[in-house]
């Protein structure tokens, strides 16, 4: 039998949400799976929303409460739930940020920025400020907080596996100061030399198609389909249509064939990094 894990709800507004909800199961006699029965959702998606680690939808929260007579009390609170899972995540990205919690696998191509999870201070800074720049420096820290919590991620030796494709560019252009960007790369060889993260290099000849323009962040779950999400500056869209999925995923595929491999790639990003540390480099 499984160990039963206990929810602290004093951690946030997600868990005592959660914890309130176990509570009510219980003392209605229910288990996981009555309690989402004639939902669309299953018992691990409402085991994850007690122990805080899942934002409630609103249809589900009114089957709860219809289920464990709450009087809407579920419904009324999603919204709670819903901000201060956000935190400093613009909204659209949010629900994302969430799902890499859960990700088994995170696969990604960027041609213009180094991805957040890569990301260092420095960096986030620079991306952030140059984004949002009527934002306080209050609000512009909050930001840079939450990008950089995410990559916490990385201090599970095992989950999520993840595996990244950027073009040469990012390696080659710095937008930061020659110390902060040498910096930058050796945390990212630091990850790879941990066996934490996986990258690759698409090279300047390497095919360039419209697509390269484009990112692409993959995320495969041990019970959930497939997603696959893409932005802007200011806007962001999340793809779950396994078809769609599929295609994009064909075209990533062909990018990382084409980059250079993974160890290859580790010595052009370390030897950058001394480049641009001894004031040698040349863009």
């Amino acid at each position: 039998m499984a160990t039963r894990k206990e929810i602290d709800g004093s951690a946030g507004v997600p868990q005592f949400y959660g914890k309130e909800l176990r509570f009510k199961r219980e003392e209605a006699g229910l288990t996981l799976e009555k309690l989402v029965d004639g939902s669309f959702y299953g018992i691990t998606y409402l085991s994850e929303i007690e122990h805080g680690h899942r934002r409630m939808p609103v249809d589900l929260a009114q089957h709860v409460d219809r289920v464990l007579g709450t009087d809407g009390f579920f419904q009324r609170r999603c919204e709670d739930v819903r901000k201060a899972k956000q935190g400093a995540h613009a909204a659209f990205f949010a629900p994302v940020a969430e799902a890499e919690t859960r990700a088994r696998t995170i696969d990604q191509w960027s041609g213009t920025l180094i991805p957040d999870l890569l990301q260092t201070r420095s960096y986030a800074r620079n991306v952030i400020n140059s984004t949002h720049s009527l934002n306080t420096p209050e609000e512009s820290e909050a930001k840079i907080d939450a990008r950089l919590h995410r990559a916490q991620l990385f201090d599970d030796p095992k989950k999520p596996e993840y595996w990244v494709v950027l073009h040469e560019s990012l390696v080659r252009h710095s937008t930061i100061p020659p110390s902060d960007m040498a910096d930058q790369l050796d945390h990212i060889a630091g990850l790879v030399r941990r066996s934490r993260v996986v990258v690759q290099i698409l090279s300047w000849n390497g095919p360039t198609r419209p697509l390269t323009e484009l990112p692409l962040l993959f995320m495969e779950f041990d019970d959930e389909p497939p997603l696959l999400y893409t932005e802007g500056p200011y806007h962001g869209q999340t793809i779950d249509d396994p078809p769609l999925v599929r295609l994009y995923r064909k075209a990533y595929d062909r990018l990382r064939a084409a980059a250079l491999p993974p160890e290859v790639s580790l010595a052009l990003i370390e030897k950058a990094a001394e480049e641009y540390r001894h004031g040698q480099h040349r863009p």
